[in-house]
């Protein structure tokens, strides 16, 4: 798979990510993801902020709302930018580039890091995480969130006869590479890793972790979205709080 079929892909889906953002349930993020990386994230008052993978920019506008004092979304998709851009206020601005290169920016320019389910997408998490950690302050916070490695092995229910849900599948757990799905009607490819070569990739960054976070949802959050009830089962996601050392004197 190429960059720039990758790139096609998400071009294909814009149109539909962009209508399930903000006119959508998206049980997913706003059930089960939004509260954990708001809290992952802490106070972001004042703070500059990057969101690599910004999409067509909601997570962006959420940290404008909690106080933000700038953010910057990069995002390789020229649709889901045209769209942040519609939205964009004063406090948060919309870049077209590919995360993995962002030389664009200054060293050590930012408070603080988002990726939200964006690494699972790219062929090098490790390039991403290294611009960030150049970015970053020293002290600065770098919180991602991605599929959980063990739904993004292969991630299939096996079912009844009946269609019931028996157990998740997992297979192919160190077989790291392109995995394709269909969502929102467009073939989709994303990148399975081990949760090892995750740690491995962020540590060699030089980024230390802080916590990590699966989430799950409680009995309230389930009333509301009754289609979450996979996440009492198994972890779909994971969160992982990262934290940027100090700058090293050569």
């Amino acid at each position: 798979m190429t960059r720039s079929e990758l790139k096609e892909q998400w071009s294909q889906m814009a149109p539909a990510w962009i209508r399930e953002a903000r006119n959508g349930r998206n049980a997913t993020r706003a059930g089960l993801l939004d509260k954990p990386m708001i809290e992952a994230c802490g106070d972001v008052r004042g703070l500059k902020i990057l969101d690599s993978g910004c999409g067509e920019g909601r997570f962006c506008r959420l940290l404008v709302d909690r106080g933000a004092g700038q953010v910057l979304g990069v995002d390789l998709c020229e649709h889901m930018i045209n769209a942040a851009r519609e939205l964009q206020t004063d406090r948060d601005a919309y870049y077209l580039a590919d995360v993995e290169d962002l030389s664009f920016l200054d060293d050590h320019s930012f408070d603080l890091a988002v990726s939200y389910l964006n690494q699972c997408d790219l062929p090098d998490f490790r390039a991403n995480s290294r611009e960030v950690f150049r970015v970053l302050k020293p002290g600065g916070r770098f919180i991602v969130a991605n599929l959980h490695p063990m739904r993004s092995a292969v991630g299939a229910w096996q079912r009844t006869d009946d269609g019931s849900k028996q157990h998740v599948i997992l297979d192919r757990y160190f077989e790291e590479g392109e995995r394709c799905w269909k969502m929102m009607g467009v073939e989709f490819t994303n990148f399975h890793r081990a949760l090892t070569t995750y740690v491995g990739g962020y540590r060699q960054a030089g980024f230390a972790i802080d916590d990590i976070i699966e989430p799950t949802v409680d009995v309230e959050t389930l009333e509301r979205y009754p289609e979450l009830d996979d996440e009492l089962r198994v972890p779909n996601f994971i969160i992982l709080a990262l934290r940027r050392g100090p700058v090293q004197v050569r």
